[in-house]
Order: C-alpha cells, then structure tokens, then sequence
C-alpha cells in the first residue's frame, strides 16, 4: 500500500492593507460574488438595503450585503476606544477629581455614572456653588446617569476649606439622593468628599452600604 503524506498549506500571501485601497477596491471586494454591478459612488451611514436597491439598483444581496457592513461600522463607532476606567474603592474616585478640585475656589458637585461592572460611563459636574456650599437638586444629579443608563451612582463634592469632615447638610443631602436613587434603580454607592489632597468616603465611614443606608 502506498505512503499516504499530508500536505498543509502554508498561506503565504501578505495580508492587504485596505487602509491603503480606494474606494472603487474596497466596494469591489466586500462585494466580489455577488450579481450586479458595483455601485460607482459611496453609501451613506445611515442608509439601508431597500435604500441601495432603489436608489442604487443594487442586487438584493449586494444591498444586504452593503447594508450589513454599515450596521457593522455603526456599532463599532459606538464603542468605546478603550475599557472603561473601573472605580473600584473612593481612592480611585478621589485620584480622578483632586486635581480639578484643588483649583476651585467653590463647591463643586460631581455624579460618575457606573455601568453593571462599576466601570465609569460618565463623569459630570452637577453643579457650582459659592465658597461654603453647591446647590445639587436629585433631577440634575441623575438625570444624566439614566441619559447614559447608569446601573448606579457615585456622587462626589469639595470643600475649599481643605478639610473633607462631611458636614450635617452634605448627610442630609446624601440621604435624599439615596432615596431618591432606589426609586429610580439607580444606587448611590457612594459619597466622596474631597479635602486638600485627602477625601472622606460615607461608605468607608458605614453611612452607605451598597447603595442603602444603615438604620
């Protein structure tokens, strides 16, 4: 009986760098095997494939085709560039507003939005006070972290005094932000209070457990 070898095949040609091809290249080869001619201009991102048929008199499956390459492209471009930066402890928040903070002359107040994994969706300035306090409503304080879909909330404020020591007002505030977030489903984990180069965390201090005030 014969020898039976196995050959494998070794791909040896050099991948393309289609960052370096025409438009005219890159329509002809997402759409090589299918019927129709290749449409002369570029489709539009918003555009579907019962658009490219009629407007283009493209063949069904280069339509869909095409039309599947841009809702590829659409969601790419809706992700992020980068992983998401993930606010494990209050250092972490107090390392990422001590800066801006510092050169405040006024309170400030601050939400980070968290995804389901505690990443950070967004990070935004709720609002600017005078030299002893911020006036924070719970509609502008969560309604950017329901904009973005927030599963919880951190909130964070200054003191320009320098000394973190949450006030009876920053408590009471606290307290009605909470209630206000197990309403919404929107937790506030934590509050942060920022010093000179030092932060005060309710959590920390047992005023905030996984988003739910102690009795």
């Amino acid at each position: 009986m014969a020898d039976q070898h196995v050959f494998h095949h070794v791909e040896t040609k050099h991948p393309v760098d289609w960052a370096q091809r025409g438009n005219a290249s890159l329509m002809r080869a997402l759409l090589r095997d299918c019927p129709g001619q290749v449409p002369r201009r570029l489709p539009r991102s918003g555009d579907t494939a019962a658009t490219l048929r009629a407007r283009d008199g493209l063949h069904p499956h280069a339509a869909d085709r095409l039309a599947a390459a841009l809702e590829l492209g659409r969601r790419c471009l809706g992700e992020p560039t980068r992983p998401r930066q993930r606010l494990l402890d209050p250092g972490d928040v107090a390392r990422g507003l001590l800066a801006e903070a510092s050169r405040l002359e006024q309170e400030a107040f601050w939400g980070l939005a968290l995804d389901a994994q505690g990443g950070l969706l967004h990070r935004y300035r709720v609002s600017l006070g005078t030299l002893t306090s911020s006036l924070v409503h719970p509609r502008e304080v969560f309604q950017p972290a329901l904009v973005h879909s927030a599963a919880s909330l951190i909130v964070a404020h200054n003191h320009p005094s320098g000394d973190p020591e949450p006030s009876q007002d920053d408590r009471s505030t606290t307290r009605r932000l909470e209630r206000v977030g197990r309403l919404l489903g929107v937790p506030v984990l934590d509050h942060v209070v920022l010093g000179a180069g030092s932060y005060v965390s309710f959590r920390e201090r047992g005023w905030i457990q996984t988003g739910v005030s102690r009795p």
